[in-house]
């Protein structure tokens, strides 16, 4: 699995809110804030 692809599943499945889906500009928003805050925020553990 490419690494863009493993943070796009963390991103789908463990860290988007439900109300990101509400419209297409919330939903670009908060994956701008995901990415913004990787490494800080939003990790990914392998353990």
């Amino acid at each position: 699995m490419r690494v863009i692809e493993m943070l796009w599943r963390f991103m789908k499945y463990e860290w988007i809110e439900i109300d990101a889906y509400s419209s297409w500009h919330n939903l670009v928003a908060y994956v701008e804030k995901v990415i913004r805050e990787f490494g800080k925020q939003y990790t990914i553990n392998f353990a």
